[in-house]
């Protein structure tokens, strides 16, 4: 099976889980899986791209899906409630109304473009975690990069680690396979340089990966703007967004603490929560969870799926809306906690 074939099967079992967890959360059944409230995680809000290939399509949401998953959690008994206060509300007695917190990650502009609007109009509290080098542009956003730069080239050729090889890039298929063995070697080898190696290949097919992060991604001044809006919060996501866990500790503490110190210094105030990057288990462990700690984070999330329990507040887990499934419906479930149950979780 390939790559798109796996791919679209994954999605197929996801989507029939949720509909599933729906249906029995409808039902009234299995009340208990919900907790005490859900964090989601978002990335972008903006209008619907029409591509045939898009790599990152499920780090996506429209503003109109933003809306309707408000008003159905609104609808669902949900309290909206800023993301530091979880640890004093993780402490309370269980019973309570559930609340969802929202959490975007990396900084694009388009939360300030047209996810802001809706939290607004919703009057709902969100988290936006930036990451220094992507806000600064001294840092490329490999995923973006390649989206652009597979869409483009007609073929590229690339050492991997064994010798330069010829990809070609007649269509999505071909695309989607090569997006798949860069993901790969970027998480495998050094990421620094790994990355470095993917903005010169762009660089060589006339893309300047830094002119894509400064069209997509908040700067100082956005930023600053954003941080005096009523319910807006700005919170850490490191320097270069690397894996943590594969840092020297040393290092992954600096890439901590110097992006709470950027986020203090463009809004004035020191960052209570910080997001690992990526957030998987490979990417994000209990040493990171430490240094957190140390660090005086009273918030720290992953992107792992769960629902968030007293005493985890430096290992957070959260839920994602993702692109692919777009659906009221949905919303509810992720809320339920169900889909976990039905997991095993």
């Amino acid at each position: 099976m390939t790559g798109q074939l796996k791919r679209l099967a994954k999605r197929a079992a996801i989507g029939a889980g949720l509909e599933a967890s729906w249906l029995i959360a409808a039902a009234g059944l299995m009340r208990q899986a919900r907790g005490r409230g859900v964090i989601f995680t978002l990335h972008h809000v903006r209008p619907q791209l029409s591509q045939a290939f898009a790599p990152n399509a499920h780090l996506e949401i429209t503003p109109q899906f933003l809306d309707a998953a408000l008003r159905r959690l609104t609808r669902d008994g949900y309290r909206f409630v800023p993301l530091d206060q979880l640890p004093a509300l993780l402490a309370e007695p269980e019973g309570g109304r559930p609340f969802a917190a929202f959490t975007l990650d990396d900084g694009y502009t388009n939360n300030m473009e047209h996810a802001l609007p809706v939290f607004e109009r919703h009057r709902v509290p969100f988290t936006v975690f930036v990451t220094k080098g992507f806000a600064e542009g001294s840092h490329s956003i490999w995923w973006e990069t390649l989206a652009v730069l597979l869409r483009q080239a007609k073929e590229i050729r690339f050492d991997f680690g064994r010798g330069a090889e010829r990809l070609a890039l007649a269509g999505p298929q071909q695309q989607w396979a090569a997006f798949d063995r860069f993901a790969a070697f970027i998480h495998r080898f050094d990421e620094a340089h790994a990355v470095a190696a993917v903005d010169r290949l762009a660089r060589e097919n006339g893309i300047e990966p830094t002119d894509i992060v400064r069209d997509l991604v908040m700067g100082p001044a956005q930023l600053q703007w954003l941080a005096r809006r009523p319910l807006a919060t700005l919170g850490a996501h490191t320097i270069s967004h690397r894996a943590l866990a594969r840092l020297p500790e040393a290092e992954a503490r600096i890439e901590m603490e110097v992006s709470a110190d950027y986020v203090e210094a463009v809004s004035g105030i020191r960052p209570a929560a910080i997001a690992y990057p990526y957030g998987t288990p490979e990417a994000a462990t209990v040493r990171e969870a430490a240094i957190a700690g140390r660090l005086g984070f009273s918030v720290a999330v992953t992107t792992q799926p769960g629902l968030p329990a007293a005493g985890e507040a430096s290992y957070l887990p959260r839920m994602s809306l993702n692109g692919f499934y777009q659906k009221r419906r949905y919303v509810s479930a992720l809320a339920s906690g169900i889909p976990l149950k039905l997991m095993g979780r």
